[in-house]
């Protein structure tokens, strides 16, 4: 369906949180965030950040010479992540949850 991309949130367009409040006669969308805006939901970053590389992203005051790349281009998206685990992984996971 096109819900997704209805609220921010295509495929393959990252990930996007939306809040709604449902009445008796009508669904509102109340909040959204995509984004740098969705950091705050993962514990990952908070901890990556304090790291003395950090996230080694070209943002930061860095000192010269260490690690920096754009920004976001050094995580694993869900197909880096399914070609980690093997065509099966999906079924495992099915299976064990």
């Amino acid at each position: 369906s096109s819900f997704g991309a209805d609220v921010g949130a295509p495929p393959g367009g990252g990930f996007a949180v939306n809040v709604f409040l449902r009445t008796p006669d009508k669904v509102y969308r109340t909040w959204h965030t995509d984004g740098r805006g969705c950091e705050q939901l993962s514990h990952s970053f908070a901890l990556i950040d304090l790291l003395p590389y950090g996230r080694q992203e070209e943002w930061q005051d860095s000192p010269d010479g260490w690690p920096q790349s754009p920004t976001y281009s050094r995580w694993a998206d869900s197909r880096d992540i399914a070609r980690a685990y093997g065509a099966d992984a999906d079924t495992e996971c099915a299976r064990t949850n």
